[in-house]
């Protein structure tokens, strides 16, 4: 039988605030365990919240950009549930009436154009983190995260592969930077996913039952999950064991998933209004001046290199995928013609070193500008492409203008016309079984000829004239 995976996201995104959703507490990451609190995030008997504005208007800015309905009145709400990093025993959340609902984001996959909806997008408050110590048989409690404000961004069940879920985290990644609301820093857990799945023979209208695999926070182990959980629901299936609904935890290192509890129903948490804080009125001028704020988002932005830049949708999407590499992108080509060539590199040459050595983009070591004046190297025939490639990677690791690099270490192109017959005749010389082979007209044996030509000159040597010389050279 053929099956037809079914998924919905639940997406955490920590929210770049200075401070904490409801006390002054810093939200910076790392530091010392337990440095970031205080009796209000930890959550002791007798305090009061109070809700940090930017909270709440980050949360309309993100569903402006995907593109919600905004709800003018909206409230908070108290989800019920014991566990050692929340000592409170509730999380203050958002239950019936979110801030933000009913959008949607225009995924793209193999060339065609999915429309993946959103339920709802709404706020609530991070709990802390147990570190779980196996040689003392002991669990420690950092309270730093308590308290840090979070978005919840809940998809409708649209997605069918782990291609389209990738798909759509990229983009939902790339508005959040944008817009500037979250780091999205997901080696800290700053962007998190919990995978909702369930399988169902093609055909069949009704959902499987479905399971819930939580804080998933790198795209690897979203796709390991997907495809792990897949796999093991369909087995079930077929052996005829039920699927039960339920919480499950996915192991990366070994590659499976195991049960954590069965899943909870809204009403096992005991929803009911948080009577500390009042409720949330988003009036039509605050909207406006919010709308009003936002910046070109990536969609926008990757349309207007297709049609301004002339750029294919393939290197457009790249390059828009990252607000970081986009704002690079635009500040090389800003007073240079050749955009394509700049994105080629970019695209390259710099996204190959920054995965080799694991390096953010963010951390590009050297200014966008010098893109430009290498491109512009190359096109004025100064250097070659082969020594572009070495002038490049040393502009990466020393970020050295790379005008003064081929100035200071000699590069040029060599030109000269006398030099280059004398060094063609000496790899002719040197070569004649290709020699031979090429005026018996396998044009294989020219492009070894110029490859000596490039090796013996250290591959300084101008490509168009060793072309030229060489032709002549070997009519004669």
């Amino acid at each position: 039988m053929e099956y037809e995976v079914v998924i919905g996201l639940e997406v955490h995104a920590e929210l770049s605030t200075k401070s904490k959703i409801y006390c002054s507490c810093t939200t910076e990451f790392g530091g010392e365990p337990n440095t970031h609190a205080c009796p209000i995030c930890i959550g002791m008997p007798g305090v009061l919240p109070v809700l940090n504005k930017k909270v709440v208007e980050y949360a309309v800015r993100t569903g402006l950009a995907t593109n919600c309905h905004i709800a003018q009145f909206s409230k908070q709400d108290r989800k019920n549930y014991f566990y050692p990093d929340l000592p409170k025993a509730f999380q203050t959340s958002q239950y019936d009436i979110p801030i933000c609902s009913s959008g949607h984001i225009d995924i793209e996959v193999e060339g065609r154009t999915k429309r993946i909806g959103i339920t709802r997008i709404h706020i609530e408050e991070d709990a802390g983190k147990l570190i779980h110590d196996d040689q003392q048989s002991a669990s420690l409690i950092d309270f730093n995260r308590c308290g840090v404000p979070l978005i919840e961004i809940v998809s409708e069940p649209d997605m069918r592969s782990a291609q389209e879920v990738i798909a759509y985290l990229e983009s939902l990644k790339a508005i959040l930077e944008y817009i500037d609301v979250c780091n999205c820093k997901m080696q800290e857990g700053s962007l998190r996913a919990d995978v909702n799945l369930s399988v169902r023979p093609i055909g069949q209208k009704e959902f499987g039952t479905r399971t819930e695999m939580k804080n998933l926070n790198s795209f690897k182990a979203i796709v390991r999950a997907i495809e792990g959980e897949t796999k093991r629901q369909i087995e079930a299936i077929e052996g005829g064991a039920d699927v039960l609904q339920e919480t499950r935890r996915w192991d990366d290192v070994k590659g499976i998933s195991y049960s954590m509890r069965s899943k909870e129903e809204a009403h096992d948490y005991r929803f009911f209004p948080e009577p500390d804080l009042m409720p949330i009125v988003i009036d039509d001028k605050w909207k406006q001046e919010i709308e009003e704020s936002l910046p070109e988002l990536p969609e926008v932005r990757k349309k207007r290199y297709i049609s301004e830049f002339g750029l294919p949708n393939y290197d457009a999407s790249i390059l828009t995928g990252s607000k970081v590499l986009a704002d690079f992108f635009e500040e090389a080509v800003k007073k240079f013609e050749n955009k394509k060539a700049v994105a080629n590199w970019i695209m390259g040459d710099l996204l190959r070193l920054l995965k080799e050595k694991e390096m953010e983009v963010e951390k590009i070591p050297f200014p966008a500008e010098y893109i430009s004046k290498l491109v512009m190297l190359i096109d004025k025939g100064t250097i070659s492409g082969t020594i572009a490639k070495k002038v490049f990677e040393k502009m990466f690791d020393q970020n050295r203008d790379p005008e003064i690099i081929v100035k200071e270490e000699g590069l040029e192109v060599l030109s000269d016309e006398n030099t280059l017959v004398v060094v063609v005749k000496k790899v002719l010389q040197s070569n004649s079984p290709s020699v031979e082979d090429y005026r018996k007209g396998k044009q294989r044996a020219f492009g070894f000829l110029v490859g000596q030509v490039m090796k013996e000159t250290k591959g300084k040597a101008n490509p168009k004239i060793v072309n030229r010389i060489l032709k002549e050279e070997l009519e004669k």
